[in-house]
């Protein structure tokens, strides 16, 4: 169940945390994972180390995104996935935040995923078959947090703009999903400092954060051939994080 034999990925965002994850259990899952990412350097150690292909990818730039997805089907002449990962949470709260500090967060995180799945649909729709996963998050479609609100309106948009194209794709053997990850015990988080790490891990009914691999499991579902019938769906994986409505349901 759930193998990706002789299959052909690419993960923006693949140098590290969530990214990083996904690329090593599709690997292990069969598939030949390209990492792209806007930095050259980690995506290529992490290519190296996990036995993956890179292309260096802006996902901010149309271009970019075209150049990245004709370099991998010239090379492999298909792609059979595309996990649009990658992403920005730099905090600024809305009095202090800048046109600039909007229009980054949109750009790579819902820009970026739409850039990518329209530069794969044209292969996708030739092989009548494909699977894109979005990594989006609870924070916007769900949740909210203050100094956030660019990076809940880039979430949101991510599933607005999914369910549409899951449409317009259904008839062609093309589904697309998303992934919701709740607190991830990413590099980015970890820097927090364990104070921070702990009080997110009492707000979780399983009392402990999501690992990457966590989400990188969900995602390959979701890739899977047996995942045929789902389409402009939502997984949230969270450790039950949405679910008290107060700090009294979790004693």
């Amino acid at each position: 169940m759930f193998a990706l034999t002789n299959q052909v990925a690419i993960i923006t965002g693949g140098a590290n945390g969530i990214g990083r994850a996904i690329a090593k259990t599709v690997i292990e899952a069969g598939a030949t994972a390209v990492i792209t990412d806007v930095d050259e350097a980690g995506g290529r150690a992490a290519a190296e180390e996990l036995g993956a292909e890179f292309e260096v990818l802006d996902v901010s730039s149309k271009s970019s995104c075209q150049q990245a997805v004709k370099a991998v089907q010239d090379r492999h002449q298909r792609i059979d996935i595309l996990c649009s990962n990658a992403g920005i949470f730099p905090q600024a709260a809305l009095d202090t935040m800048s046109e600039e500090d909007w229009e980054e967060m949109i750009g790579i995180n819902l820009r970026g995923a739409f850039f990518m799945t329209q530069a794969v649909l044209p292969g996708m729709r030739e092989r009548g078959y494909g699977r894109i996963v979005l990594t989006s998050s609870i924070t916007g479609p769900i949740t909210g947090f203050p100094g956030w609100a660019h990076y809940g309106a880039s979430k949101a948009g991510q599933l607005g703009f999914m369910r549409s194209a899951a449409l317009e794709c259904a008839s062609d053997g093309i589904t697309i999903n998303a992934v919701m990850p709740g607190n991830v015990l990413t590099e980015g988080l970890e820097k927090q400092g364990d104070d921070h790490l702990r009080q997110m891990a009492a707000s979780i009914p399983t009392r402990n954060l999501c690992e990457p691999q966590d989400i990188a499991h969900a995602v390959c579902f979701l890739a899977s051939p047996e995942a045929r019938y789902i389409t402009g769906q939502t997984l949230i994986v969270d450790g039950g994080q949405v679910l008290p409505e107060s700090f009294e349901a979790l004693e």
